[in-house]
């Protein structure tokens, strides 16, 4: 046990430097350690947790730490990262005793570096164990109070507190620590939701329908990816608010629908299956290994209704005539501010010049898809981002440019009832914590017929 948990440990220090060196994402990391080490389930729940939980509160861990490291500028990066991952089950885990902890931090000093390195991991980890944590009620101004307490950028919490009020922004910060649920969509075309559910229960899954959407699930323990129902085309992993897009859509049987940003295919299958295997879906990316994986999708869920394209979307109208599409998706690049859960490290590498480049981005792009979509025709524009300025004030400017579309408030009849209240007027903004789910935008704009 001892020997398992060591190796846990020391696989996680490793992965939290690689994570900070390189500015690589968690999620894949994460993942490929998975894989590459062949850990045993329980393990990998404990490893996840280390490097998210560590990550997620990676500022705090600094605050706690700061007056008890007399150089901080001497520590190699090494050392720090791993008195925060032990400072992390110290204070977070309440499973593992705080000597158990600080026992391997010892052990793993010693090898990794020499007696020396040792003894001061042992000092300052003996130090706070004996008198205590800072108080973080010691900061007088909130939003920097807040900034550290959830270990989210100042500039941010403040830029949010400014959208959304403060109580709001406190209970998104709060709900980006935490761990999200997997949840997948059903295939309806290949089986219904009760009898994926049974399939899965008999393959040892723990799992619940959602209580949002009619075709999805929560997983509540294991990883769907890995079940015979993922690799029969049976499910397709995805969060429940990413969903709503093709609800919002509206897709009728046999119409010629583009998803212009389509890569990994998520939205792209989800609009297939509505359409029951009829009309037609082209799929849009802009890169090669991304425009396989939406092909690898399709193939895996037996869908024969999508057509796959590689294609900058901002060139979109010297490939296809005008008016040529019934209903458009297009699932903008975006800052990813509403999955944090899923990915920790962002919250450190962004800066706010980043949404303004964002926002010159959508724009451009919904400029080059409007003329695409008929007369009496959809765009639904969607991001996995809770920011403003790259939703409500993108749709804006793109209204005030074209007079021929307008908002279409008549959306929430499509959309699944427990969504219904949070729509305002033609516009969905869900919050991370209004159900759990990623933070996620949505705008449904109309032709006009005339």
């Amino acid at each position: 046990m001892k020997a398992n948990r060591k190796n846990v440990r020391e696989t996680a220090l490793e992965l939290l430097e690689n994570i900070e060196k390189n500015q690589a994402y968690s999620n894949l990391l994460l993942n490929r350690s998975i894989e590459k080490n062949s850990l045993p389930q329980k393990d990998i729940g404990l490893l996840t947790e280390l490097v998210y939980g560590t990550l997620q509160r990676k500022w705090t861990l600094d605050f706690y730490l700061t007056p008890f490291i007399k150089n901080n500028r001497k520590l190699e990066n090494w050392v720090l990262q791993l008195m925060r991952l032990t400072l992390y089950q110290m204070v977070y885990l309440d499973r593992i005793p705080d000597r158990a902890a600080i026992y391997e931090a010892v052990e793993i000093a010693k090898r990794r570096g020499h007696k020396g390195i040792a003894s001061v991991v042992n000092g300052v980890l003996r130090r706070i164990q004996r008198e205590g944590l800072p108080e973080l009620s010691n900061i007088r101004d909130e939003i920097k109070r807040l900034s550290i307490e959830t270990s989210h950028p100042e500039w941010l919490v403040k830029r949010w507190v400014n959208q959304f009020g403060f109580e709001k922004t406190k209970a998104m910060c709060e709900m980006n620590l935490t761990a999200p649920l997997q949840t997948a969509r059903v295939n309806t075309t290949k089986t219904t939701v009760k009898e994926c559910v049974s399939f899965l229960e008999e393959e040892g899954f723990s799992v619940e329908q959602s209580s949002i959407l009619p075709e999805a699930i929560k997983c509540l323990r294991g990883n769907l990816a890995t079940s015979t129902a993922f690799k029969h085309g049976l499910l397709t992993i995805q969060d429940e608010s990413s969903m709503l897009a093709a609800h919002a859509l509206g897709v009728r049987g046999d119409e010629q629908i583009l998803d212009a940003c389509a890569a990994p295919g998520g939205k792209s299958t989800h609009i297939a299956e509505r359409l029951d295997n009829t009309g037609k879906v082209i799929s849009l990316d802009l890169h090669e290994h991304k425009v396989k994986l939406i092909v690898q999708n399709a193939e895996r869920l037996g869908l024969e209704n999508i057509e796959v394209k590689q294609l900058d979307s901002r060139n979109v109208q010297e490939h296809f005539e005008k008016e040529s599409f019934d209903r458009i998706l297009l699932d903008a690049p975006c800052s990813g501010l509403g999955v944090m859960r899923r990915k920790p490290d962002m919250k450190y590498t962004k800066v706010e010049e980043d949404l303004v480049r964002l926002q010159e981005i959508q724009q451009s792009l919904l400029e080059a898809v409007a003329p695409l979509v008929r007369k009496g025709g959809m765009i639904v524009y969607s991001t996995c981002t809770v920011d403003r300025s790259e939703n409500q004030e993108t749709v804006r400017v793109f209204l005030k440019k074209h007079s021929e579309f307008f908002g279409d408030s008549s959306f929430s009849e499509r959309m699944p009832e427990a969504i219904q209240p949070l729509i305002d007027d033609f516009e969905l903004q869900i919050l991370p914590q209004d159900f759990g789910s990623d933070g996620f935008y949505i705008a449904c704009i109309k032709r006009k017929v005339e």
